[in-house]
């Protein structure tokens, strides 16, 4: 089923492109998105700061803005509603920043020696996106003849069985020695459903191995080292976080680093 962001550009599924093998596997959650500062003259504040327009160029997106403007440039918008302009620097790409900084480089890699993946290969809508479409953006469809944002929510299950057998199928084919699962939701969602392991929360395998501690897992037959990390939003105290992760990580950093 094909969805449209407001404005009309097209969800994309957002996959790994180049398919040669590499040395670590990271799995996040779902895509995030291009995301556009959607003002209009004479007013004084935006009418939303980080409105998400489209899919991002590609999976884990750094934010480019070079990239943002051609992207947004190309979306056309009702002059009277208004102009789109790229978000501010904080708000395209920061997961991807994260990625990059925080978990890549303190282990010696870089993001040519990664092969990613999205329990969700395609964006959904949070509540805050859901607020300002139902506010802003519906109210102005029928006179100005916008399509209607089919973009689903943000759900509970991000992965079934289905998509862990095209995961599981995409690890095989990185030829990855480790696997980097992003938060609570991959190892609940796809570790625990094709690994015999005795946790479902990065918590609960804090408790038994520390953080920042890979374990060898079988996955498919298969011995592979596991390391479970907190979600970039935590590490990078991204919005609302967890400061209890944020700095359990800050100490693993600081202790691969000595």
């Amino acid at each position: 089923m094909t969805y449209q962001f407001p404005f009309g550009q097209i969800v994309r599924p957002l996959r790994q492109e180049d398919r040669t093998p590499k040395k670590v596997f990271v799995l996040g959650v779902y895509a995030s998105a291009v995301h556009a500062r959607w003002t209009k003259p004479g007013e004084k504040h935006p009418i939303c700061a980080a409105l998400a327009v489209a899919s991002e160029p590609r999976i884990f997106w750094d934010g480019n803005i070079d990239e943002a403007r051609e992207i947004i440039s190309k979306i056309k918008i009702p002059k009277e509603l208004g102009t789109l302009e790229p978000a501010g620097s904080n708000l395209n790409g920061p997961s991807a920043k994260v990625l990059d900084n925080n978990i890549l480089a303190p282990l010696g890699f870089t993001r040519k020696d990664a092969w990613l993946c999205d329990l969700l290969p395609e964006t959904r809508i949070n509540d805050s996106q859901k607020k300002v479409i139902k506010d802003k953006y519906n109210p102005k469809i029928s006179e100005f003849g916008l399509n209607k944002v089919s973009i689903p929510d943000r759900p509970t299950i991000f992965c079934d069985s289905v998509r862990c057998k095209e995961i599981l199928e995409e690890l095989k084919e990185s030829q990855a020695d480790l696997l980097i699962l992003l938060g609570d939701i991959p190892i609940a969602q796809f570790l625990s459903e094709v690994a015999n392991v005795p946790y479902k929360t990065l918590q609960e395998y804090v408790n038994l191995y520390g953080y920042g501690k890979a374990t060898n897992t079988i996955i498919d037959g298969q011995t592979i080292k596991v390391l479970p990390l907190a979600h970039p939003r935590q590490i990078g105290g991204l919005g609302f976080h967890s400061k209890d992760w944020h700095d359990k990580h800050q100490d693993w950093e600081k202790s691969i680093a000595k």
